[in-house]
């Protein structure tokens, strides 16, 4: 994982001296809204009007961020409005790339060989890290948002007329909910996982594995009250769940040393993943070898043999029991 300078590629991994051996996660540099008649949105320019073969979507399918926007395409029924590029699952010295023999689309729009160059393309000097997923827009040539969060609440309601699907996953009367469960949900558990496997002292990752656990006891408690987060409705919060959780025991538990349980160990979450996944569509969304061979072969300071695990078996298809909740 490296960054940009000035435009300039480093290959230079998270500084974690200055923060006690704390993983710190910069925030997303592009900001802007597509909006369904181009005016701003709540941050960034306006200009972005919602408009069918516009934007473009880069992700990777191993990162849980990325993960979010393509389950919200799916679901939003966006794949024939909003095309598609996926980077390799080895993220080596060049950061992400579009090399096709070890399991990219390449870059459908510009041949590009790595996604920094896509960055220097919207911004010649840009200074940051180099993240996906990335929303471009075809039209100004440029980054509309590199920031998961806000992509898909884009998706969500930005592109409606176009496709009169008016399924909302951000219900008004639930948005206050839904915003307190994924601000602990985002800290504890899906940075949670970061913040537990890239530590690098024992006090940053005790810590942080600890509250990782406090937090999936209480979603267990939740959802054995709860089909859903915010109840018997399906928001965004479960999907920003849904992302980290089905990566949990195949990568987290084992790689990244979250491994005070497996969520087989919780029976209301893993039916939850279960049904989630069944959902349709999702589980073409979901890919577990992207998904192993990245952390296990990208991640050189963590698992420097690069040797990828064939376990654990995991099935999604088995009944999830919660039709009755």
């Amino acid at each position: 994982m490296g960054l940009l300078i000035e435009g300039k590629w480093q290959d230079r991994w998270y500084e974690t001296k200055n923060s006690k051996g704390e993983f710190v996660r910069e925030q997303a540099g592009f900001r802007n809204w597509v909006t369904a008649d181009g005016s701003p949105g709540p941050s960034g320019e306006g200009g972005f009007k919602a408009e069918a073969g516009r934007y473009h979507l880069y992700v990777s399918l191993a990162c849980p961020w990325a993960h979010r926007t393509l389950i919200f395409r799916k679901l939003k029924g966006l794949e024939d409005l909003i095309t598609v590029s996926v980077v390799s699952p080895h993220m080596l010295e060049q950061g992400w790339s579009f090399d096709m023999h070890t399991g990219a689309s390449g870059d459908h729009l510009y041949d590009s060989k790595f996604m920094h160059q896509i960055y220097t393309r919207a911004q010649q000097d840009y200074t940051g890290r180099v993240t996906v997923p990335v929303l471009w827009d075809k039209q100004q040539q440029t980054i509309v948002s590199n920031e998961s969060s806000e992509i898909i609440r884009m998706f969500n309601s930005a592109f409606n007329q176009l496709t009169g699907n008016d399924c909302d996953l951000w219900p008004e009367v639930l948005r206050d909910e839904i915003e307190e469960l994924n601000s602990w949900i985002y800290h504890t558990v899906n940075n949670g996982v970061y913040r537990s496997g890239f530590a690098t002292t024992q006090e940053a990752y005790e810590h942080n594995v600890k509250d990782l656990f406090a937090s999936l006891d209480r979603i267990e408690g939740i959802l054995s009250q709860n089909r859903y987060l915010a109840g018997s409705a399906l928001t965004e919060a479960d999907w920003r769940l849904f992302t980290t959780l089905v990566r949990f025991d195949a990568v987290y538990h084992g790689h990244f040393k979250c491994n005070l349980k497996q969520l087989r160990q919780y029976p209301n979450i893993s039916g939850y993943v279960r049904e989630l996944y069944q959902i349709e569509g999702v589980a073409e969304t979901v890919n577990m070898e992207h998904i192993k061979q990245h952390y296990y072969y990208s991640h050189h300071m963590i698992n420097p043999t690069r040797v990828v695990p064939l376990g654990p078996e995991l099935d999604f298809d088995a009944p999830h029991g919660r039709d009755g909740m």
